[in-house]
């Protein structure tokens, strides 16, 4: 390389492909393309290259011009074009060296989307020209392929952001009041009868009304939408017939995945945004900051391997090859400032001119390793814990990943939620009849104070769930006790093998009477500890009418009816779908059942009255050694609103509330303790098919077996 300085060189290169006059030096701020209503603004980070090509397309997908941009500013390629304006397509070729075992891997020939690009268009279409190195090339990776990839790439695309929001509502959901919801854009509504055709899978489809007035009666807060940043399908998918479903394969941090959107801009994900909010419904985005598309050494030139490779990716010692800490083939990179800067601003742009509530973010536990390892301090989180933005909407981390200290539930700073996988595992094994599992199923049901009851961090900080995305459907886990992924064509190897599922006597499909009614008792023992355990619960969308996966409990690549939400098929488990509304209904109303403190056991000195109780089924309080039995099943849990152990007075809490918890494989009779007063035990809620007690003033009622119910205590009206 001569000794040219970077400014210059790129003059030069200006004066050869543009008009000198129309180019301007522009800012290096903000980065991306930013109209201003005259001209449009392009900025892009790169440490390391030597040039930066601007690339201009026509509506067809043709290149037009190329341009390089004038000016570099504190690692900043800038220039101002005051003859675009919005629509423009996009895209960036970047000089620089070619030294992959030194991390360098520029190929000026390689189009490379703009990494803060507010709108994406087209599909990419896998060619071998996409790989900066020569496909099948005896010195592999260390090749230079000179084919110009630009009829393969999307584009990226100049937006005009306005939106009128009207009189915008935020619905700024409590903690302690959130019931979270999980959904897919696109499985959501495409066999929706209510969604127009033209409209299913969508952004559009999502916010129509039968469709958000749906979710509304069901009484969640907040819905939880799996990755929509645009992202791409895997190669080997394509060609095996399937797509990358769930999404979790970003390549662009700001845009909208093309698939979901019926119009041609971005308004259309603010327009849902907006009917949501109006309804009372918060929106939480599942965000991947962890790795892109790109993939390990051997993957495509897309973007930020063409841009500066060595800045945003995490480079092993032989800087040939990357860290891959997500099992992906990458890792971002975000001990650097300028990765952290693009992440920020990402959630920035979300929060703000999007508007979203929230963000669940995968494999958190990487966005928190330093050099040495994962740190509550991290730079990323704490440029959260301190963002004035960030610091009003709801943060989540899944807190494992498959690096070295990866699985960090409990350890993540004050501010965050984080996904409990133990409060899912131990209600799965207890409800399955496991041995030894009551002691845990109860610090589950009381907020898990072992992981979160620190530095200030309330009860709400765990995320209660049972199923996810990622795994089998709540039908599917009482249905099957093997998983069936013969569909994803990798000879069933893929998803995992410890589910702690049970099929309760026939492998899928049966018409066995009794079978069918405990499956169906064992989903609202499920379904209930999700909702009535202190700390925020989370349901995946479709198990509130028992939806199948056909036992697939790994169905990213399945983008079909293994996936798509049945809703004919969903009328036929409307008792289901009520018995999820009405304990939706019994959390909004019993802040009992959902403190912003742990509980302690801790006796209120002013009424002696203990905030907890444990008993057993005899009405006796659970010795030390009936808790390490390994056969106890039973258990009462008394909560009573009255104790006040804070000196706290909080109006609406001062119930005292009974929850019966029968996991034996037979019924169980329950001596239910006395209450001072004119008092009675009424009946709540019962996950049995003939709970018809409705109230009781002390003595003895047998619980079905592998079933739980809730009373309430409450004053003897006169008869």
């Amino acid at each position: 390389m001569d000794a040219m300085t970077k400014p210059a060189r790129a003059q030069q290169a200006a004066e050869k492909t543009f008009h000198a006059a129309s180019l301007r030096e522009g800012l290096p701020f903000p980065l991306g393309a930013t109209w201003d209503g005259l001209g449009v603004n392009f900025a892009l980070f790169s440490a390391n290259a030597s040039m930066v090509e601007l690339c201009l397309f026509d509506e067809l997908g043709r290149e037009t011009e190329r341009i390089a941009l004038p000016e570099y500013t504190d690692e900043i390629w800038h220039g101002y074009l005051p003859d675009v304006r919005p629509g423009q397509l996009y895209g960036y070729r970047v000089h620089g060296p070619y030294e992959p075992e030194a991390g360098h891997r520029f190929n000026p020939n390689k189009l490379l989307l703009d990494p803060y690009a507010k709108q994406i268009i087209g599909e990419l279409i896998w060619h071998d020209a996409l790989f900066g190195y020569t496909i099948g090339h005896p010195d592999g990776d260390l090749s230079f392929d000179d084919r110009d990839s630009a009829p393969y790439m999307p584009k990226s695309r100049v937006i005009d952001p306005a939106f009128t929001w009207g009189n915008h509502y935020w619905p700024g959901i409590p903690w302690d009041r959130s019931v979270i919801y999980e959904t897919h854009v696109r499985g959501y509504t495409m066999l929706h009868p209510q969604v127009p055709e033209k409209l299913r899978g969508t952004f559009a489809g999502l916010a129509h009304q039968p469709v958000v007035d749906y979710i509304k009666s069901l009484g969640v807060t907040s819905v939880e939408l799996m990755p929509i940043h645009a992202f791409i399908d895997d190669k080997h998918l394509l060609d095996a017939g399937l797509r990358n479903y769930w999404g979790y394969n970003t390549i662009g941090f700001f845009a909208p995945h093309p698939r979901y959107m019926a119009a041609p801009t971005v308004a259309e994900f603010k327009e849902m945004v907006a009917h949501f909010h109006e309804a009372g419904l918060e929106v939480i985005l599942d965000v991947v900051y962890n790795h892109t598309a790109e993939g390990n050494h051997l993957g495509p030139t897309l973007s930020l391997r063409g841009i500066d490779n060595a800045t945003y990716y995490r480079l092993a010692d032989d800087r040939r090859t990357y860290i891959n800490d997500t099992g992906t083939g990458n890792t971002l990179d975000l001990s650097h400032s300028r990765v952290l800067q693009m992440v920020m601003d990402s959630l920035r742009y979300w929060a703000t001119e999007m508007r979203v509530d929230g963000f669940r973010f995968d494999l958190a536990t990487i966005l928190g390793r330093e050099s040495h390892g994962f740190d509550q301090g991290g730079g990323f989180l704490d440029a959260c814990r301190q963002d004035p933005v960030l610091g009003r909407v709801k943060l989540i981390a899944e807190p494992w990943d498959i690096g070295p200290g990866g699985y960090q539930a409990g350890k993540f700073s004050p501010g965050w939620a984080e996904w409990n996988d133990r409060f899912r595992d131990a209600t799965r094994a207890f409800w399955r009849g496991d041995e030894g599992r009551l002691p845990e199923f109860a610090t589950r049901l009381t907020g898990s104070a072992d992981l979160f009851d620190q530095r200030g961090r309330r009860p709400y900080a765990s995320i209660n769930f049972v199923t996810a995305h990622d795994g089998f459907t709540l039908h599917d886990l009482v249905s099957y006790d093997h998983k069936h992924n013969e569909a994803n064509r990798e000879n069933n190897r893929d998803g995992t093998d410890n589910n702690l599922n049970w099929n309760h006597g026939e492998e899928g499909y049966t018409d066995d009477p009794d079978i069918l009614a405990l499956r169906q008792r064992q989903m609202r023992n499920l379904l209930a500890s999700v909702l009535l355990a202190q700390g925020t619960p989370m349901l995946l969308a479709g198990d509130e009418f028992a939806r199948t996966q056909g036992g697939n409990n790994n169905a990213y690549c399945q983008d079909n009816n293994v996936t798509w939400l049945d809703w004919l098929g969903a009328t036929q488990q409307r008792d289901l779908t009520d018995f999820v509304r009405r304990l939706t209904r019994l959390r909004r109303d019993y802040p009992l059942l959902r403190r912003s403190r742990f509980l302690r056991g801790i006796v209120d000195e002013e009424s002696g009255i203990r905030e907890v109780t444990w008993l057993t089924q005899d009405g006796r309080e659970l010795s030390e050694e009936q808790w390490h039995d390994p056969h106890q099943r039973c258990l009462m849990m008394l909560l009573d609103g009255r104790a006040k152990p804070t000196g706290l007075k909080r109006p609406g809490v001062d119930n005292t509330l009974l929850l019966l918890i029968n996991g034996h494989f037979e019924d169980v009779p329950f001596v239910l303790p006395a209450i001072p007063g004119k008092m009675e035990w009424r009946l709540l809620v019962s996950t049995a098919p003939d709970a018809n007690v409705q109230a009781i003033e002390s003595g003895s009622i047998t619980l079905c077996a592998r079933s739980l119910a809730l009373y309430r205590a409450r004053p003897i009206k006169s008869r």
